[in-house]
């Protein structure tokens, strides 16, 4: 991870508070996931106004059980309402919204100045938190929306920790920061690749991600590419956000709620994402004199990292090092491979719901919330009649093997990426 870095000292001297940890949840399951793991809240998409058009989007029924079960957890619910409205998307956003309140939501994301008026008209429980969207880098865009009835701010993904202190000295609001996740090759939300390439609106929840597709070069004059044959396509995806080295600084820097990026990642992502950070914060909240980076926290964001990563904007500005123009070397890929669903203590026998081949003499790592993990070779399986398998074939399929350590409900299982057949 290439990264420069500067000591934050925080403008004035106070207790250090306990950041919010904000997880995305694209469905129901990956919510469950994501508060199990560790988040403190997490943020969804209704079926409208939301920016994640192609995520499994929640019902207003869904969005009830999720909310059920992240009260037991403690949690909170946000939805995505950040889509900047045409005419045409104005009518039934009362009734959206009254029916996210009914529901139980916390809070809606918004950036649309006419939705967040709609919503403290309509749904005056509902917070609201001020969308990365608007892009909002400086303590007078801020101090300006806080007066209009914004409860939280989420600074835009080109803030630097110098500017995020600057808003903490002069503003007394909430401040939402990324801290994990895709970055935008384009000004955060100000891109129009998507509209001019496919007719698909990236600020009404239809971007194509065409800054992550390959290109080729063309003279004026002449058809042929400039590329040679057999040469890397040319592309401009930048680096993905980590900031699992940084946990001290940001926490000094006095923001509420760090925000994991990725409501269409897999769960495996969600989990160990969510879990690496939880470690880091409860450890340096814990004791902040004594405070360590553990390797293996770094390790686990790297077995979920799908491009390579940096630090974003908050020490330096980007350049060319931070963006990816060919294929480079990844960490060991990893798939997840199981969902432990029971644990026979007596006969060290899991019980693990498939969710990727795997077979005996294959190794697997099992990890859950809190730091639990270790790895071993899987012997013998068999499935729920007792049945000894050559494989576990068959997604959803229950089966049971011997480990070598307890487990719990919800850990999970994940092995090498490869073509096992």
């Amino acid at each position: 991870m290439e990264t420069t870095t500067q000591p934050v000292v925080p403008t004035k001297a106070k207790p250090l508070a306990r950041p919010e940890l904000l997880a995305p949840a694209g469905s129901l399951e990956k919510l469950k996931f994501a508060i199990h793991y560790g988040a403190d809240a997490v943020y969804i998409g209704g079926q409208k106004y939301g920016l994640r058009s192609n995520a499994d989007n929640f019902s207003f029924e869904e969005m009830k059980e999720g909310v059920e079960f992240a009260n037991r957890y403690g949690a909170k619910v946000f939805v995505a309402a950040n889509i900047y409205a045409h005419n045409e998307d104005i009518e039934g956003i009362e009734d959206y919204l009254r029916n996210l309140q009914d529901a139980g939501i916390s809070a809606i994301i918004v950036a649309d100045p006419a939705i967040i008026e709609t919503c403290r008209r309509a749904a005056p429980k509902l917070e609201v938190h001020l969308s990365t969207q608007q892009s909002t880098m400086n303590w007078q865009a801020v101090q300006w929306w806080k007066e209009n009835g914004v409860d939280r701010v989420v600074l835009a993904r080109e803030a630097s920790m110098q500017e995020i202190l600057d808003i903490k000295k002069h503003v007394d609001i909430e401040i939402e920061t990324f801290i994990h996740g895709a970055m935008c090759s384009s000004w955060s939300g100000r891109c129009v690749l998507s509209n001019h390439f496919t007719d698909r609106d990236s600020n009404r929840g239809g971007c194509c991600q065409s800054c992550r597709w390959k290109y080729d070069l063309f003279t004026e004059s002449e058809e042929n590419p400039l590329f040679e044959q057999g040469d890397e396509a040319f592309s401009m995806g930048s680096k993905d956000m980590c900031m699992i080295e940084h946990i001290p600084d940001m926490i000094r820097s006095g923001v509420d709620s760090f925000k994991i990026e990725g409501r269409m990642k897999s769960i495996h992502y969600v989990a160990t994402v969510v879990n690496a950070y939880r470690q880091a914060i409860d450890s340096y909240l814990a004791d902040p004199e004594g405070y360590v980076l553990k390797p293996e926290w770094v390790e686990e964001i790297n077995k979920a990292a799908n491009r390579p990563l940096n630090t974003g904007f908050f020490y330096e500005m980007p350049d060319h090092e931070d963006q990816i123009f060919a294929p480079e070397d990844k960490p060991n890929e990893y798939d997840f491979a199981g969902l432990v669903v029971g644990y026979d203590e007596a006969e060290g026998m899991v019980t693990v719901q498939q969710r990727n081949h795997f077979k005996p003499g294959q190794e697997v790592e099992f990890f859950g919330p809190g730091g639990t993990f270790f790895k071993q070779k899987v012997d013998t399986l068999w499935d729920e009649e007792g049945n000894e398998l050559d494989a576990a074939r068959h997604p959803m399929q229950r089966v049971r093997f011997r480990i070598n350590h307890p487990v719990k409900e919800f850990d999970m299982m994940r092995k090498k990426s490869g073509k096992t057949k």
